[in-house]
């Protein structure tokens, strides 16, 4: 209909035209290769690094999601199951690994944070023909029950000692015959992030104290 030589166009036909415009504009503009790009890639693809680290005096490297925890690239990439995953937010200690000589809780770091350190776990520490002291003090004291915290306690404890001989943790094939001054007060909070669900506590203190030097 025409009103004083003009085109009345019905308010649905300018929706129409409208709509019809966006699209025809939408499809004929490229789209760019950064676009292009990501609607390629699959939604949660993981993004990979590459990574190198010494695990018990040996080179590895390793190319991981960025996503990837230390302990679960000893557990399931480097098939090292002697460090345990217990709660798996830093709770409970049975992950505890040295890294550069200080404890850490493997399931709170992620690996590639790690490029280039020194990483013992506790099959590092020692083997069943030739025991670390710390391992034969636990065997001979029943430090453990089920043995799920153990590699965690052990290699806690013999971090500690190096802790208080030093001061500042140096490296974990420090000389265990010097004798240290711990209180059993000292060494239980000292120890105190790694738990036993079993409660052999006083047993691992025994052990830990036989090493240290004093009486168990």
């Amino acid at each position: 209909m025409q009103i004083s030589g003009r085109l009345e166009l019905s308010r649905r036909h300018l929706l129409i035209v409208g709509a019809a415009s966006l699209a025809a504009s939408s499809v004929a503009a490229p789209a760019s290769s950064a676009t292009a790009q990501t609607a390629s890639a699959p939604p949660g693809a993981p993004v990979m690094t590459k990574v190198s680290f010494d695990v018990n005096g040996d080179t590895h490297q390793l190319e991981l999601d960025t996503r990837t925890t230390l302990l679960d690239a000893l557990r399931e990439h480097l098939h090292l199951t002697g460090t345990k995953k217990g709660c798996d937010h830093g709770q409970c200690g049975a992950c505890t690994v040295i890294v550069d000589g200080r404890r850490i809780n493997s399931c709170l770091t992620l690996a590639v944070m790690h490029e280039g350190d020194e990483i013992t776990t506790i099959e590092g520490l020692g083997a069943p023909d030739h025991l670390h002291p710390m391992q034969a003090a636990f065997v001979k004291h029943d430090g453990y029950q089920c043995g799920y915290c153990t590699p965690g306690q052990i290699c806690s404890a013999v971090a500690v000692l190096d802790e208080v001989r030093s001061g500042i943790p140096s490296h974990v094939t420090a000389d265990l015959t010097a004798p240290v001054r711990l209180t059993n007060a000292e060494l239980r909070e000292r120890m105190s992030g790694n738990i036993c669900r079993c409660g052999a506590y006083s047993n691992i203190a025994d052990a830990i104290g036989e090493v240290a030097g004093r009486s168990a």
